[in-house]
């Protein structure tokens, strides 16, 4: 792969294009690790208000970590996935108690910190401290998978790794984050899953499952498991004085620390 052009056309598709996000142009890391944690399986359109709305709420780091959980689950109410907001908060009081406030500056130190991953890390590394550092979320697995028509499964070690080396290996010398920017963005707007937009693409060019005519197979994907059907039941308690029984979910598991009505999973 001629990697050098590849990168060139991905910036130069990026720089003409005017994508207005709130978070956009930023050099936060806060900003940026906060947008990248909203944007795991969210829409970015769902994502924009929520994000702006939560930096009103809490428009530094300390104020985060300052919060009570409880505040900081009513600000996500809504996005789902709420153990993203538990992993906020704690690496927001870790960070402020241990270092400052202040996040590190490479991958390798932003991995060590509770929560944060390879993907995380590099995206605030290159997009907030301008490291060269590759990304490999969904979006680019499948922009890469296309790119060199894989016809392995992916989600083993070995194609992961492989694909790393690949994101790595595409990088530009300079402007790392602009890059990881453009090439998410290219996979969220044009390499989408089932209808890719081919003919808008600015690296058709380079796409070995566009010259194959195989973009709709890859990435080759594991059979999910059937979704399981639950039956549960729940109580509406109330008191003589009119008040409402509700009891606090374990902090762990699934939407941990909300509140609910009383009841559980009907056993057999």
């Amino acid at each position: 792969l001629p990697d050098t052009q590849f990168a060139e056309a991905l910036l130069r598709w990026y720089d003409e294009r005017d994508t207005p996000m709130p978070w956009r142009g930023s050099r936060n890391p806060y900003h940026i690790w906060l947008s990248e944690v909203m944007l795991q399986q969210t829409r970015i359109a769902t994502v924009k208000d929520y994000y702006t709305q939560f930096l009103q709420r809490f428009p530094t780091i300390e104020a985060l970590a300052q919060a009570s959980l409880d505040e900081v689950l009513k600000a996500w109410e809504g996005l789902g996935y709420y153990s993203r907001a538990r992993n906020l908060h704690r690496l927001a009081q870790v960070l402020v108690q241990e270092q400052q406030g202040r996040f590190p500056t490479t991958t390798e130190a932003l991995q060590q910190l509770p929560g944060i991953g390879r993907y995380t890390a590099a995206a605030i590394a290159s997009i907030a401290f301008g490291a060269r550092a590759a990304v490999l979320d969904g979006n680019v697995i499948r922009v890469l998978t296309r790119l060199i028509d894989l016809p392995d499964e992916i989600g083993s070690p070995r194609v992961t790794q492989q694909l790393w080396d690949l994101a790595e290996a595409l990088l530009p010398a300079e402007r790392c984050g602009d890059y990881n920017q453009a090439l998410m963005d290219l996979g969220r707007m044009i390499c989408v899953p089932r209808r890719p937009v081919c003919e808008r693409c600015p690296v058709q060019s380079f796409c070995l499952a566009y010259a194959n005519g195989t973009q709709q197979q890859r990435p080759v994907k594991k059979q999910k498991a059937p979704l399981p059907n639950v039956r549960a039941a729940a109580a509406v308690i109330r008191n003589a004085q009119d008040r409402l029984l509700l009891v606090q979910r374990p902090a762990e598991g699934l939407l941990g620390g909300l509140w609910m009505l009383p009841g559980g999973k009907c056993e057999a």
